[in-house]
């Protein structure tokens, strides 16, 4: 499906408002959605907050309630070709007139407010406001609401949900949310209410100890992701894993994951638990529910099998804890054959880590431009790549041809290309690969891509 031309000049619009950066607070989202008729109020949430795997419980709490037989919604940024992918309901990302309609609606709002206000309404406030009207004009309640930055100042972050779950933490966005684990653990806990429970993935003891007192504090349970899920992995690849998941109240039958790595584990173990407390708010999920949720999860670009022969696995990792889950992802599927990697970052990002994370493993590389404003030029990812001691890597001049020399590349050595570092990328990547999941007009995609 193409664009309308009105819709199309909308997108033009917001994409215009990315030049007014990011502005962390919680005053302007509020009096758009005043002007709005508080859509937000009307939502029942899974908050979801983190450094990585944050988008992953969110798509995996979705589909678990879908196939419990409740309306559901997913709100998820960023998108890897159409912005409609940021809006979920029942399992389909909206569809264009949908997303007109609540444009137009919340652009109203947003003028009104920055007359009002004089000021200068972001991106992403934007999107917030879209993705609440949105919900409300499809009459759902039940929402799995990822934050977009930080927590505590996240436009989303106008919600009382059912329950809050903070994923592993690591440095990302430093310039914004602080310099140390524990500074950016107390951005992420601000999405904890008072009186609400809040689930804690497994990550590093600083973090956690932030997240902990801050739901004593707010007289919020804590809920132990690690310690109130069990997980079994008895088969693992490159195309998903078989994992046994217990919990207190629960022995679910052997899940068939389409998602693959290690990492994932850590992801259903949170999904788990939310799950398992939205449950105590009277939102009944019957075994069969997880097992079917969990096994036709769709969640596009984060270590996905793009194409079997040669292997291609395309991945949105993006920063340094991204790249070890990625490494230690390739270890639990047992990949032992040469590793091709096409690699392409935006310039705020820590590629020189990155890429000395993943050069170990790495035998042959390409370097591209991410299909964004903000990307290095493929000379300058090669650079950095030889910094890492990826001696063998050139530069291309797109990602198709990128793929091109890898996969002949990984044919003749029986080998495995992994495409990171973006998660532009990795939609240019899937598009180019004709792995994308959702029905999209090529050259609508990548004039959309050129955008993003």
């Amino acid at each position: 499906m193409v664009y309308t031309k009105t819709m199309l000049n909308y997108l033009q619009q917001l994409a215009d408002r990315r030049r007014f950066g990011m502005k962390p607070g919680l005053e302007t989202i509020r009096a758009i959605l005043e002007r709005l008729g508080n859509p937000e109020r009307d939502i029942a949430a899974i908050h979801v907050a983190g450094t990585n795997g944050k988008g992953a419980v969110a798509a995996l709490c979705e589909s678990v309630l879908r196939a419990a037989g409740y309306p559901v919604a997913r709100y998820t940024s960023p998108h890897l070709i159409r912005v409609n992918e940021r809006f979920l309901i029942n399992g389909a990302p909206v569809d264009d007139a949908k997303l007109e309609s609540a444009a137009q609606e919340v652009e109203a709002a947003v003028r009104a407010v920055e007359a009002e206000r004089d000021v200068e309404v972001t991106f992403f406030e934007c999107l917030t406001a879209v993705a609440f009207v949105l919900f409300r004009q499809a009459g759902v309640r039940l929402v799995a609401l990822e934050t977009g930055l930080g927590g505590r100042l996240d436009a989303t972050n106008v919600v009382t949900p059912l329950v809050s779950v903070i994923t592993r933490i690591g440095l990302d966005h430093c310039d914004w949310l602080g310099d140390t684990l524990e500074q950016i653990a107390g951005e992420k806990a601000g999405i904890i209410k008072p009186g609400r429970p809040v689930v804690c993935a497994a990550m590093p003891e600083e973090a956690r100890s932030v997240i902990a007192s801050t739901a004593s504090q707010r007289q919020s349970q804590f809920v132990d992701a690690a310690e109130a899920v069990s997980v079994t992995v008895t088969r693992s690849g490159l195309d998903g894993q078989t994992l046994k998941i217990t919990t207190q109240d629960r022995a679910l039958p052997p899940v068939r994951l389409p998602l693959a790595g290690a990492f994932q584990v850590e992801n259903v173990c949170a999904a788990m638990a939310a799950l398992e407390a939205v449950t105590a708010c009277g939102v009944a999920i019957p075994d069969a529910a997880f097992v079917k949720g969990f096994e036709t999860v769709c969640w596009p670009g984060r270590f996905q099998l793009a194409s079997k022969a040669p292997p291609v696995v395309v991945d949105g990792a993006h920063n340094p804890d991204g790249a070890r889950a990625l490494r230690q992802a390739l270890k639990s599927c047992k990949v032992k054959a040469p590793v091709g990697l096409v690699a392409g970052f935006c310039g705020d990002k820590d590629a020189l880590e990155h890429l000395r994370v993943l050069a170990p493993v790495v035998k042959r590389a390409w370097g591209v431009a991410a299909p964004n404003p903000r990307s290095l030029t493929a000379d300058q990812t090669v650079g950095i790549m030889r910094m890492a001691g990826i001696d063998e890597s050139d530069p291309c001049e797109s990602v198709g041809e990128a793929l091109n020399l890898a996969r002949e590349w990984a044919r003749a050595v029986n080998g495995v290309v992994l495409v990171c570092g973006s998660l532009f990328l990795a939609g240019a990547a899937l598009v180019a690969l004709d792995a994308f999941p959702w029905a999209c007009d090529r050259s609508d995609a990548n004039e959309l891509l050129k955008g993003q």
